[in-house]
């Protein structure tokens, strides 16, 4: 480092670096005068401590300039699985659909969400409606749908998950 020379970064009209480049070299230049100055102090000066996680945060912040994830994130954001990416539709337009209630809130269904949802739920089998109404209307667990359907935990879960799709697919306009 030492016979490079440095040259002040360009900033934009804020007060910002106009160049990620720029910001990555004034973090890398920054990294390596943390590392002389710990070799400075020694490995177990009074400020060592300090200075390493100094270090430790640099190195963090030009990682994730270099890589554009979070360094030791194994998937990133845009690779969650299905499930943690689609949402069906806000679980409280399903409760106020069964609740049947115009009070005024930001859960309240309007007529038009109200028939098309009532349209989805017909594309349903009798088993399937009564088990995701249940399920997603009412809040009650797969295994007290069950006891009260007498039907097992399993043949409740599989309705609901069979349903679920279906509507999923419905609110979503791929079956109309």
């Amino acid at each position: 480092m030492g016979d490079k020379k440095y040259r002040m970064p360009e900033l934009d009209e804020r007060g910002y670096l106009a160049d990620i480049r720029e910001l990555k070299q004034a973090y890398r230049k920054t990294y390596w005068q943390l590392r002389q100055a710990l070799k400075e102090c020694g490995e177990h000066g009074a400020d060592a401590h300090l200075l390493r996680g100094m270090i430790s945060d640099i190195n963090f912040a030009i990682m994730w300039m270099h890589t554009g994830r979070r360094p030791g994130n194994k998937r990133g954001i845009e690779r969650r699985a299905a499930y943690q990416r689609e949402k069906l539709m806000d679980p409280l337009k399903m409760q106020s659909y069964m609740q049947q209630t115009k009070a005024a809130s930001p859960s309240s269904l309007t007529d038009d969400e109200a028939h098309r949802l009532r349209e989805v739920l017909d594309i349903l089998s009798p088993q399937e409606r009564e088990c995701f109404t249940l399920s997603f209307g009412q809040c009650f667990p797969h295994s007290y749908i069950a006891d009260m359907l007498g039907i097992s935990k399993g043949a409740v879960d599989k309705y609901v998950q069979r349903a679920h799709a279906k509507v999923t697919a419905g609110w979503q306009g791929t079956l109309f």
